[in-house]
């Protein structure tokens, strides 16, 4: 949603919007008076963010020429931070901002890889070359925010993050089973096929395209009810509740801001 106010550019333009937003986390763009996008980034809460730039002191020289450019911004809320991130760091992919031209170029910041080096994809924090095969999503600006992104993926799909070498050797599920975090495929707890779904589901949310997962989880548990596999049926119910309980189904808040 655009938002055109009647200040020309700057901080003063930027308090003006303060009154319209609250405390919901999601994305913002500001861009110039030529409607190209400055900057992309995304926030916990979307009214502080917001806040600090329409103040006029403390900012470092780049962040103030940004300041002095921007001529309108665009808002999205999203239901929580993780889905914020994920929104984020695909605006930036796409729109490549030129104030976000270190986290576009700069390799030091992290990636989340599905890597297929392995027949049972394992999901994972990457810096670095992308040398190894796999998925990459990111960059992203922030590790703490990443690592906060694979507990849940973790939970939601319950994907391995254990190396190559500790599952080839295992003889016993990990820790991570007893958590609800993995499926134990090191052990045979669940098949190649099923894996490769979990898998692809994960894949569609980070890349922005899990609007519909937990209507399939859904529909998939009622089948597993409908022909008495209770123990299916169990698994994708607890799979439900954390993907509820977090809100990150990936979808965008309607109401305006």
């Amino acid at each position: 949603m655009t938002d055109d106010t009647q200040a020309s550019t700057g901080h003063d333009l930027i308090a003006d919007y303060l009154t319209r937003l609250d405390g919901s986390p999601g994305v913002y763009r500001m861009l110039d008076r030529e409607s190209r996008v400055l900057y992309v980034g995304k926030a916990k809460s979307l009214k502080n963010r917001v806040a600090s730039y329409a103040r006029p002191q403390g900012h470092s020289p780049r962040i103030s020429r940004m300041i002095g450019e921007t001529a309108s911004m665009m808002f999205l809320t999203t239901k929580t931070e993780t889905e914020a991130l994920l929104l984020e760091q695909n605006l930036i992919k796409q729109l490549k901002p030129k104030y976000n031209v270190l986290l576009r170029d700069d390799k030091s910041f992290p990636n989340i890889l599905v890597s297929r080096e392995h027949g049972f994809p394992q999901i994972k924090k990457h810096r670095g070359a992308k040398t190894e095969k796999g998925k990459y999503y990111g960059p992203f600006a922030s590790a703490g925010a990443v690592n906060r992104t694979l507990n849940q993926l973790q939970r939601f799909f319950l994907l391995r993050d254990c190396s190559d070498s500790q599952f080839d050797t295992r003889t016993r599920p990990c820790l991570q089973y007893q958590i609800k975090r993995c499926c134990a495929p090191c052990v045979g707890y669940v098949t190649a096929e099923d894996y490769a779904l979990l898998v692809r589901d994960a894949e569609r949310f980070l890349g922005g395209k899990s609007t519909h997962i937990q209507a399939e989880l859904a529909q998939e548990m009622q089948t597993a009810s409908e022909n008495m596999e209770f123990e299916r049926a169990a698994a994708l119910r607890d799979r439900i509740k954390a993907m509820t309980q977090v809100q990150t189904a990936q979808g965008i808040n309607p109401q305006s801001v």
